[in-house]
């Protein structure tokens, strides 16, 4: 008879999902650094590269407080987003309309994350995983505020210019 899964089995199933979705992301950053025509994209993905570097160690201090190795898991979400990313990049290579098109990826990925650190820190308070928390919620902070940095730049700049003329 199988056992039955719990919320502490839902918890350890979605860190694994995000840490893959970011150690995915933190390889796709660079090519959209390279990729972005404005020097502030460039430099706004190799920001968010950094800080994705201390949000996977973040995650890390997770595993090891729940005395689990730190595994990623197959997240499919993330690899179309970023699938979606990549085919952007490619149709609108050279187009005015490309960092516009690079920025709306990047914030689909944000959202992604930010559902999912959201529904972590929940389920570490019902679960009283309270060392967990301030380390989530570190993370979400980061992704909320590079979203909001996405939203300002895609607003001054990259949308008008990917208007054309």
């Amino acid at each position: 008879m199988a056992t039955t899964k719990t919320l502490e089995d839902l918890f350890l199933d979605t860190l694994k999902d995000i840490y893959f979705a970011e150690k995915q992301i933190l390889k796709a950053l660079p090519k959209m650094a390279r990729a972005a025509q404005s020097e502030e994209g460039k430099a706004g993905f190799l920001q968010h590269r950094d800080e994705t570097q201390g949000q996977i160690e973040r995650l890390e201090q997770v595993f090891e407080l729940l005395g689990k190795p730190a595994r990623g898991k197959t997240c499919e979400a993330i690899q179309g987003i970023i699938a979606e990313g990549e085919e952007i990049m490619e149709e609108f290579k050279g187009s005015p309309a490309l960092d516009a098109g690079l920025i709306s990826s990047a914030q689909a990925v944000e959202h992604y994350e930010i559902a999912r650190y959201g529904t972590l820190i929940e389920w570490a308070n019902q679960l009283d995983l309270t060392d967990a928390i301030p380390l989530l919620e570190a993370n979400l902070e980061e992704e909320k505020a590079t979203d909001d940095k996405l939203t300002q730049l895609a607003k001054a700049s990259a949308n008008p210019k990917g208007k054309g003329k």
